[in-house]
């Protein structure tokens, strides 16, 4: 037996922190046991004697004093501000729950729950005890008894009718945007645009919420996991739940799926734990189990969705704290599992690799602050870089400017990163150079089925020392940074306003710009390419073209080419034979661009109306190449391609031009065919699906298997195989949201 508490004042009526409050707060942190948590600093403390009345303790009772962080960020959702009315609406109800003491405006004092944290017992990833688990199932739906009217006020946006799951799931996602997201965003928003996720990625989570069935809202805990369950001294008690700051009142499904997610079940005692929750929920709210089998999932997907956003930024905040090689590969593959659980709710194309991420981790470290000497470390080795001097650096660009390029590069807001299929771009302006530069990192881990021919860097300076009119960038750098991080410095080629995003013709070209890119593309003809290609000439475009895509063929992975063959494509022997029944008439050779997407040309409000960009896959050959290609990869109106083809043949000489008429015919085809191969090989293997010109390919890619297979010849099939030949749907991984609609085909099993 305890000594008698002393009277305390009534519930809820706590009196103002006085000196000695603070005299006590300041002991437990001197002399405490600290208890670390993710939104407070815990401190296990005995009453003093002083303190004994003003609390209603007895001396040497133990109570929690908790110390809100000062420096911590926004990274969880908030329906109520004050633990204290949460935890007086609860009493009475839920056994054992922590009382508030006394509470000043950054600090509360709470009973202590007397045990240990289950963390300490049994750790995340390792099964619970069956008895266990049914208590902390009858611990959730105990909740389900809390009155709605003597818990605090909910926010003006929370759904009116008190059934409404759909609703309910819709405000979380819009809280989570709003309060976790956004005011992180200024800080982390780059990090996010360099591993893959979209500035409006959990607003597109909120239109696609489904219609789910109706269950009554009751107050959820929304944080349950280890750290907040505490195994009582006393062996005849229930488990006590504490930490009650993010505590809601919505859908009862919310909290079970919150619970499976932050307690890191092993997979095998999911049902275990869903099945005890259904068992006690429906002893006091039967129709809380209302179609649990189908929208389970739905809160599953969005707890995994939201959660990237606080594991990123506490894996990013911890390098801060402590960056050594071991915690920058431990931060590392927290952020890649975060980013592999939401890549499905979140409908990410692809996840970055190990080095990718890293990298992004290291560049964000090393453009922040000296706050806590990580950066001073870090300092030296960031912003130093090996030149290659294949590039001779220009006057107006010197090292020095490299280095600040470099230093800048890690914070850069979201609104100057942008991620491409095979380059992480990031804007910056460089305070003694007058304009924005952008600074270019190969993404390390893409694996790129078209290879460039040429060197970007010498296309680039070749073109800015030629005397022609050619919208470019200009190459200020080239070399490898920290951890053999290679890159490239060019000028930027976007709007004036870095922060804005640079405006491309996805849906195809206005008139003029049609007129301004077909100029540009009859001044490359003049451009001397011997420098480059010292055999310029010496063989055709359409035989080395054929070569290229017969080897692509031939190299792609073998899941790929069995998916290819099982659709009527060719193998690369057999597609060589088909494509050799072709010919094309000889051209003047000029410098090609090679990849004339919408995304690599951008709008300009001058005579060139565009300015090309990304010149990695330029190369010498025949100019009508350059033209075809462009049209195969944007939407060209009949109108703009008739308009394009006569002002190109009224500007080139003849040696330029002739037979193009019957030529382009055969360029198409083989840009058909070659999109058939890459665009199957990115949904089989997820390469590049986040960048928006695969995307738009790969949403149509049934219409260019149906046209591929007619132009070589072969029969089309509406339906694969995939049952036979040893090949099944499963054996496919689903990169593509909805790779089923994008095949146009089947899939085993649905209907």
């Amino acid at each position: 037996m305890g000594v008698p508490p002393l009277p305390r004042p009534a519930l809820g009526e706590h009196p103002t922190p006085s000196p000695g409050y603070r005299t006590f707060v300041s002991l437990a942190v001197q002399v405490g046991q600290a208890i670390s948590g993710h939104h407070n600093q815990n401190y296990v403390m005995p009453v003093t004697p002083a303190m004994a009345k003003p609390l209603g303790r007895a001396a040497g009772t133990s109570v929690t004093v908790r110390i809100r962080r000062t420096r911590a960020l926004s990274v969880v959702i908030r329906t109520w501000q004050n633990e204290q009315e949460i935890l007086n609406a609860i009493r009475g109800t839920l056994p054992y729950v922590p009382e508030v003491l006394a509470r000043g405006d950054d600090f509360a004092i709470h009973s202590y729950a007397e045990g240990v944290p289950l963390s300490s017992v049994c750790g995340n990833g390792e099964p619970v005890d069956s008895l266990l688990v049914r208590e902390l199932a009858r611990l959730l739906a105990g909740m389900a008894l809390v009155r709605r009217n003597g818990l605090p006020p909910l926010p003006p946006a929370w759904p009116r009718n008190d059934t409404d799951s759909q609703g309910f799931l819709r405000t979380l996602a819009h809280l989570a945007d709003q309060q976790i997201r956004e005011p992180n965003w200024a800080l982390f928003g780059g990090l996010f645009v360099a591993l893959g996720i979209p500035e409006d990625a959990l607003l597109r989570l909120t239109e696609r919420v489904p219609v789910m069935g109706r269950r009554p809202y009751s107050l959820l805990h929304a944080d349950l996991h280890r750290d907040n369950l505490i195994l009582p001294s006393a062996g005849d008690r229930p488990p006590i739940c504490v930490d009650w700051e993010l505590a809601t009142y919505g859908d009862p499904l919310h909290d079970l799926a919150t619970h499976l997610v932050r307690m890191r079940y092993p997979a095998h005692q999911f049902s275990e734990v869903v099945d005890a929750w259904a068992d006690a929920m429906r002893e006091v709210r039967p129709n809380a189990v209302n179609r649990l089998g189908k929208d389970l999932c739905h809160y599953l997907a969005f707890e995994r969705a939201q959660s990237v956003y606080p594991d990123v930024i506490r894996a990013a905040r911890s390098l801060e704290e402590s960056f050594t090689q071991n915690r920058l590969d431990e931060a590392t593959a927290e952020v890649r599992r975060a980013l592999e659980a939401a890549t499905e709710p979140l409908r990410l194309r692809s996840v970055p690799g190990k080095r990718e991420i890293e990298r992004a981790l290291f560049r964000w470290l090393a453009a922040r602050p000296d706050e806590s000497g990580a950066g001073r470390s870090l300092g030296g080795r960031a912003f130093t870089w090996e030149p290659d001097r294949r590039l001779e650096q220009p006057v107006d660009f010197p090292e020095s400017a490299v280095r600040e390029a470099l230093a800048l590069e890690g914070a850069a807001p979201a609104g100057r990163v942008f991620k491409g299929t095979a380059h992480l771009n990031t804007v910056v302006r460089v305070p003694s150079i007058d304009r924005p530069v952008v600074v270019r990192r190969k993404l390390p881990d893409v694996c790129s089925r078209e290879r460039g021919i040429l060197s970007e860097h010498a296309v680039l300076r070749l073109i800015e020392q030629a005397p022609v009119p050619v919208a470019a960038p200009r190459a200020l750098a080239l070399g490898v940074s920290h951890s053999d991080d290679p890159f490239t410095i060019h000028t930027y080629e976007g709007p004036a306003d870095p922060g804005s995003p640079p405006n491309h013709p996805v849906n195809g070209l206005l008139p003029h710009e049609a007129d301004g890119l077909v100029d540009q593309l009859c001044a490359l003809t003049r451009v001397d390419c011997t420098p480059l290609d010292p055999l310029v000439g010496a063989e055709g475009s359409y035989p080395s073209l054929k070569d290229q895509l017969v080897l692509l063929v031939a190299e792609l992975p073998e899941r790929s080419q069995r998916l290819a063959r099982h659709l009527g494509l060719p193998d690369a022997d057999r597609l060589r034979q088909l494509l050799s029944r072709h010919e094309v008439s000889h051209r003047k050779p000029s410098l090609l661009h090679g990849d004339l997407n919408p995304w690599n040309l951008v709008r300009r409000d001058d005579a060139f109306a565009l300015t090309i960009i990304d010149w990695e896959m330029a190369l010498v050959g025949d100019p009508l190449y350059d033209l075809v290609r462009h049209m195969h990869l944007t939407p060209t109106r009949p109108e703009i391609r008739e308009r394009m083809f006569r002002r190109w043949e009224r500007r080139l000489p003849p040696e330029c031009t002739r037979d193009w008429q019957k030529d382009w015919q055969v360029y198409r085809w083989l840009e058909i065919v070659r999109s058939a191969y890459i665009d199957l090989d990115r949904i089989v293997t997820g390469a590049s699906l986040d960048a928006p010109n695969v995307q738009r390919a790969v949403d149509s890619y049934a219409m260019t298997l149906a046209v591929a297979t007619g132009t070589l010849g072969l029969p089309t099939r509406t339906t694969a195989p995939f049952a036979g030949g040893g090949l099944s749907w499963p054996d496919i991984p689903c990169h593509h949201p909805e790779s089923s609609c994008v095949l146009g085909l089947p899939v085993p099993g649905i209907r």
